[in-house]
C-alpha cells in the first residue's frame, strides 16, 4: 500500500484523483491540500510515501512547498503535477529533488502507475512534460515569469518586492523586460499576454 498527500487548488481534479486513485492502484490518500501552505503542513504531518502537487497553486507554489518540505523531509518522494513545464521550471525542480512530473490532463490510472513507479525508487518525466520543456518559445527569464506571475494576481510592485524578497527596483526592471519583450504597454498587459501564450 503506497500512501499519498494530494496537493492541488483545483478542487474538481483534486477530488476526482482522491477518489479514483485508490481504484486505479494500492493507493492510499491521507490528506488534500488546496494551497502550497497546507501540502506543506499536511506532508509534514503524515509523512506519505509519495506527495502529489500541482505547479501552480495560490500564495506558496507548488516549487515554493518542495523546497519548504525538502529542508524537513530530504528525502520525500514527490510527483508533480503541471500544465506547461518550461525548461527553467523544470530545472528548478530537479534540483530541489522532484523525481515525478506528470502532464494534469493523464488519467487516473497513469498516475498511480508512476506513483507506485516514484515509490520504487525510480523517476519519471511524462513525454508530453518533457517535449514541452524543449520546444518551449518563451524569450522570458525565469525571474520575469515569477514577478508577471504575482502581477496577474494582482499584487503592487511593493508588495511583489516583498513576496520575491526583491529590491522594488529590481522588481520594475524584471516588469520593463517582460514588456519590452511581450511588445506591451503595462505589466498586467504583459502578465495577461504571457498566460495567454501559456508562458506562466
Amino acid at each position: 500500500m503506497t500512501t499519498v498527500v494530494l496537493a492541488d487548488d483545483e478542487a474538481l481534479l483534486r477530488k476526482a484523483l482522491a477518489s479514483l486513485l485508490p481504484l486505479e492502484g494500492d493507493i492510499t490518500v491521507l490528506a488534500e491540500a488546496e494551497d502550497g501552505e497546507r501540502a506543506v503542513a499536511a506532508t509534514l504531518r503524515h509523512r506519505p510515501d509519495v506527495l502529489v502537487i500541482d505547479l501552480e497553486m495560490p500564495g506558496v507554489d507548488g516549487l515554493g512547498a518542495v523546497a519548504e518540505i525538502r529542508r524537513e523531509l530530504p528525502d520525500q518522494v514527490i510527483l508533480m503535477l503541471t500544465r506547461h513545464a518550461r525548461p527553467g521550471v523544470l530545472r528548478k525542480a530537479l534540483r530541489l529533488g522532484v523525481q515525478g512530473f506528470v502532464t494534469k490532463s493523464a488519467e487516473p490510472s497513469h498516475i498511480a502507475s508512476v506513483v507506485a513507479t516514484l515509490h520504487q525508487g525510480r523517476r519519471w518525466v511524462d513525454p508530453d512534460v518533457s517535449a514541452l520543456a524543449v520546444i518551449d518559445d518563451c524569450p522570458l527569464t525565469d525571474r520575469e515569469v515569477d514577478v508577471l506571475r504575482e502581477t496577474g494576481e494582482g499584487y503592487s510592485v511593493a508588495e511583489i518586492s516583498g513576496r520575491l524578497h526583491l529590491a522594488e527596483g529590481t522588481v520594475r526592471n524584471y516588469l520593463s523586460n517582460a514588456m519590452q519583450k511581450t511588445q506591451t504597454r503595462t505589466r498586467h498587459e504583459a502578465a495577461r499576454y504571457a498566460r495567454e501564450h501559456d508562458w506562466l
